[in-house]
């Protein structure tokens, strides 16, 4: 029975520490990602800077700030392009936003609100290019 526990309790420190491990290179990651956005946007390489900050939402660990913040941004992106009459790459970033929030959910859905804002922001970006197209 003492060797039972032994091997329980082994068994539980190892998976402790893996867990710690993923979170740790996840979040790691992720601030890697970051980072990559922050400098392409103080490039004005905006499209470099999506592909970052959509990254880094992929790289989802609870609690980071740094999901949040990502989702900013490219929330800003997407509204400086629209007001900028480009809702082509509006689109782009805005389902870059949506998709990187569904790519991260497993056991609950992060960023539902996102997710909804998102899918109002495309519907009328759809219907603006519609309307350019027409012209």
């Amino acid at each position: 029975m003492e060797k039972a526990k032994t091997i329980a309790v082994n068994m539980a420190v190892i998976a402790a520490i893996a867990i710690v491990l993923i979170w740790g290179i996840t979040w790691y990651r992720q601030w890697s990602q970051f980072n990559k956005g922050e400098k392409a946007m103080d490039a004005g390489d905006y499209i470099a800077a999506i592909a970052g900050y959509e990254s880094a939402i992929h790289m989802y660990t609870p609690w980071s700030p740094l999901v949040e913040r990502s989702a900013e941004r490219l929330w800003g992106i997407t509204e400086g392009y629209e007001r900028n009459g480009d809702p082509e790459r509006a689109l782009i970033a805005c389902r870059s936003l949506r998709s990187s929030f569904y790519a991260a959910r497993g056991l609950y859905t992060p960023g539902k609100e996102w997710i909804a804002s998102c899918d109002a922001k495309i519907d009328g970006l759809v219907k603006l290019q519609a309307q350019l197209q027409r012209r």
